[in-house]
């Protein structure tokens, strides 16, 4: 009875993954829930998954992809890959794919296209391409670029775990490269003959730069804050020192306005003088060696040089000056029922009250960057304010009065860890060698450089650490790993290992092999690689053991076809990122996905066993 009840569950669990009703995580979770509900499964057997190795192996990895991102490694690669294709598009295709799959060898497939998809998205557009011609070719190298190493995919980690539990040496860091470098191969050639046959020529509407129309720099440039921008040092005999800037009163009497002060300080516990920057407020006061950030014109500027002493550095400053790992600019709109509207800048108090300032007022495409104290706000009025990250993070819980355009939080990340790029490479290197060389178990050495990412301000905090953890993921391999308990104790896997074993079991081992392989596929274009993997690890063990044969290649097998997911939209997470992205149809996964799966079928079939024998 329990064997039905196991088997039942098991099925409505795979209807609800391919209905796509529901999150794959809750369906997973109710699962779980009606194996303990049962009896099937004990509370402490069910919640196993959660204390295995493989879940925090996991998240670990999403907070050091975080770390690649924030620091600007992947871009500066995006860059590199433009520079060397120059204008030809099947150089840029090709490296496109290289890139793709050496960036995913030490990341997830999903962290990977996160990656990739918005510098991808501008390389294509900036060589007057279509985007849809190197989309899903994107998600589909991600998934071969997960059986380069053993961390690159989830699956791996769950295959080297089972081998470890049934008594087997684990799978060493590069093990499974030589496949995986193969499929790669297959791969490659594959969208090259096919990229303009099958994939879609035309150019299709995608939204994958509007986030980059709102990001801080752009902003700049669009409420020309760089226009009259000047940069001004205070020397050590000015007037203006020891002064707080509402003893000054530079707006009323020089019609400029303080932006932003720039020092350097050796406080706390920097030994070497530290640049510091914070917003000018109220309460600033000056000190000797301050570069002030000055908007105004140069004329009267000049008044204020001559009455206090100052020095003029420059006069052509850049907008994004103005952003920097502490300070940040974002758009502001005011809600229908703000307290602000019909208020002046100056009765509300918005730099008292917020600790930021208001640098311009943008009302229905006009700019009013003079006399903002002045200045009656109205609904639809947008507010470009400027100030330190946190205080922005906090404007933007404030859903009353305003609400902030864009995600100031990801910026505010972005700004913290610009210019880290390096930092984040010599932890990912330190991370790989780590467990190649096999000094930690692999879970403690991504969780080295995970926690290495956060110390070094490649990821800006704990909070952003778990903002980019793909909690989805997490709860799916957690929920589903009991699954294969539930299918033990029942019986179930038996039951499954030796019904292959019955059909297929007259052509050998290899045979077998066909079958789970061709089965691990099949499911894996409906339900994610990571359930696949979870379900068909234990069966293709039993049905191994059952034959005598070499547990290894069945379970590489396994591997191999839970990642090979390139048929429907829904086989993985990111051929639904470059969905949207790309504009494509469903059945333009069809088309070029179908294809591709039978060509990398007959090819793993020679390819697994002779790397490893049956």
């Amino acid at each position: 009875m329990q064997l039905i009840i196991t088997f039942s569950i098991l099925l409505i669990t795979i209807i609800f993954f391919i209905s796509n009703r529901l999150r794959a995580d809750l369906v997973a979770v109710l699962a779980l829930l009606t194996l303990v509900l049962t009896g099937i499964l004990e509370p402490t057997e069910a919640l196993a998954g959660f204390s295995n190795s493989v879940v925090m192996m996991v998240a670990s990895l999403f907070i050091v992809g975080a770390g690649i991102f924030r620091s600007g490694l992947a871009q500066m690669a995006g860059n590199l890959l433009l520079r060397w294709s120059g204008d030809s598009e099947k150089k840029l295709f090709i490296l496109l794919l290289v890139i793709v799959a050496t960036v995913g060898a030490f990341m997830s497939n999903t962290g990977t296209v996160a990656l990739m998809l918005p510098i991808v998205v501008s390389i294509a557009m900036s060589i007057q391409s279509s985007p849809s011609k190197f989309l899903i070719p994107l998600s589909y190298m991600a998934s071969f670029s997960g059986l380069l190493t053993l961390i690159a995919s989830p699956t791996n980690l769950i295959v080297s775990q089972h081998l470890v539990e049934n008594g087997y040496e684990k799978l060493g860091f590069f093990d499974i490269t030589p496949i995986g470098i193969i499929g790669v191969m297959t791969g490659i050639i594959y969208l090259y003959v096919v990229r303009n046959k099958l994939l879609p020529k035309g150019k299709r509407r995608n939204n994958a730069n509007d986030e980059h129309k709102l990001s801080p720099k752009q902003l700049a440039i669009d409420y020309q804050l760089g226009g009259n921008l000047v940069r001004v040092r205070v020397p050590e005999q000015s007037k203006m020192i020891g002064k707080r800037l509402t003893e000054l009163k530079i707006p009323a009497n020089y019609q400029s306005f303080l932006l932003k002060i720039e020092r350097k300080t050796t406080e706390g516990l920097n030994l070497l003088p530290v640049t510091y920057q914070e917003m000018a407020g109220p309460k600033s006061i000056i000190q000797p060696k301050d570069v002030l950030y000055m908007k105004g014109s140069i004329e009267n500027i000049e008044r204020l040089k001559e009455d206090f002493g100052l020095q003029i550095e420059e006069s052509d400053s850049e907008a994004d000056d103005l952003i920097s790992k502490q300070l940040g600019i974002a758009e502001v709109l005011l809600t229908p029922h703000s307290s602000l509207i019909d208020e002046t800048i100056q009765n509300f108090g918005f730099r008292e009250k917020y600790n930021l300032n208001i640098l311009s007022i943008n009302r229905r495409g006009e700019q009013f960057p003079k006399q903002l104290s002045k200045q009656r706000l109205r609904f639809g009025d947008a507010l470009l304010v400027q100030g330190s990250w946190d205080e922005i993070e906090r404007l933007a819980k404030e859903t009353q009065d305003f609400v902030v355009v864009g995600q100031p939080k990801e910026h505010a990340s972005m700004a913290t860890a610009s210019g880290k790029a390096a930092i984040a490479g010599g932890i990912m290197l330190l991370m790989i060698l780590l467990m190649v060389f096999d000094v930690f178990p692999t879970v403690v050495s991504a969780a080295i450089g995970a926690v290495l990412m956060i110390l070094t301000g490649c990821v800006r905090n704990m909070d952003d650490a778990y903002s980019k953890i793909n909690w989805e993921s997490i709860i799916l391999i957690a929920s589903m790993l009991p699954m294969a308990t539930a299918l033990e104790k029942t019986g179930g896997m038996v039951i499954l290992s030796e019904g292959i074993i019955q059909v297929l079991g007259g052509f050998g081992a290899i045979g077998v092999l066909a079958g789970i392989f061709l089965l691990t596929m099949t499911f894996g274009q409906f339900i994610s690689n990571t359930a696949t993997a979870v379900l068909f690890v234990p069966i293709a063990m039993n049905a191994a053991l059952s034959m005598d044969a070499n547990p290894y290649s069945f379970l590489i097998a396994v591997a191999v076809g839970a990642n090979m997911a390139f048929s429907t939209p829904v086989a993985s997470p990111t051929n639904a990122m470059v969905m949207t992205a790309g504009g494509y149809t469903f059945f333009d996964f069809v088309k070029v996905g179908v294809p591709l799966q039978l060509v990398i079928y007959a090819v793993m079939l020679i390819m697994i066993p002779i790397f490893f024998p049956l």
